[in-house]
C-alpha cells in the first residue's frame, strides 16, 4: 500500500509531536520531516532525497512564518501541497495563506478526521477548503462587492478630498489645496460620507487606510 509522504513545520514542540505521533498511527502516512520553522523546513527540503507530498503549516513561526515558506514552496516545489494549520481566525490572514499557495486552511481544533479527510483531498484532487472557510472567502467577496460599488460611486474629486482627509490638514487648509471654496469642500465631505456610509472623519482615514485610498 502506497503511504503518503508528510512533512510537519510548527514552533510550537509540544503540537507538533502530538501531530507526528497522531498521523504515524495511520498506516496510510509516513512524517518524514518535523521542523520547527520555514527556514529550518527548506533547508531540510534542500537536503532530503524524499521530498513530502504534503505539508501541514503553521502561520506563526520564528525566522521564516508559514506565509513565506509556502510562497517559497509556491515557487520551487509547486508539486508540493500545503495545508495552512493554525489557530488564527482572521480573514486576512486567510486570504493572505492562499494567495502564497496553501491548498487547505485547518484550525488546530479540528477533529483528527478532518486533518485526514484534508490530506486525503489535498493529495488526490488537490485542495481542501472546510465550510468555515468558504464562508469566510464568501464574506470576503462579499464586502470586495460592496466596496467596489461604494468607490464607484465616488467622482474624481471627492477621491482627491479624501486623500487630502488623511493629512493633518483642516478642512479651510483642504479648500486652499484643492483651490475651491471651503463651502465646496463641505460639499465633498457631505457627499462623501453619504456615499461611503460613514459618519466623521476618523471614519473617513480608517476606511481610507484599509483600501488604500491614502
Amino acid at each position: 500500500m502506497k503511504t503518503i509522504p508528510i512533512a510537519v513545520v510548527d514552533d510550537h514542540t509540544l503540537m507538533s509531536k502530538a501531530l507526528e505521533n497522531m498521523i504515524m498511527e495511520n498506516p496510510q502516512y509516513r512524517v518524514i520531516m518535523n521542523q520547527p520553522n520555514g527556514e529550518d523546513f527548506i533547508e531540510a527540503l534542500e537536503k532530503t532525497k524524499e521530498l513530502p507530498a504534503v505539508v501541514l503549516m503553521d502561520i506563526n513561526m520564528p525566522f521564516k512564518n508559514g506565509i513565506e515558506t509556502t510562497e517559497w514552496l509556491s515557487e520551487h516545489h509547486p508539486e508540493i501541497k500545503v495545508i495552512a494549520l493554525t489557530m488564527e481566525d482572521d480573514e486576512k490572514i486567510l486570504i493572505k495563506m492562499l494567495k502564497a499557495g496553501a491548498k487547505g486552511y485547518l484550525l488546530k481544533d479540528m477533529q483528527p478526521s478532518m486533518l485526514f479527510q484534508a490530506i486525503d483531498t489535498v493529495f488526490e484532487k488537490g485542495s481542501f477548503y472546510t465550510d468555515f472557510v468558504a464562508q469566510k472567502l464568501l464574506k470576503v467577496k462579499t464586502e470586495d462587492i460592496k466596496t467596489a460599488s461604494l468607490l464607484s460611486e465616488l467622482k474624481g474629486r471627492e477621491m482627491e478630498f479624501i486623500k487630502w482627509a488623511c493629512s493633518e490638514l483642516t478642512y479651510k487648509e483642504i479648500a486652499d489645496k484643492m483651490f475651491v471654496s471651503p463651502k465646496t469642500v463641505d460639499g465633498y465631505r457631505d457627499s462623501v460620507f453619504t456615499k461611503l456610509e460613514i459618519k466623521n472623519r476618523v471614519g473617513l482615514v480608517l476606511f481610507a487606510l484599509k483600501h488604500n485610498l491614502c
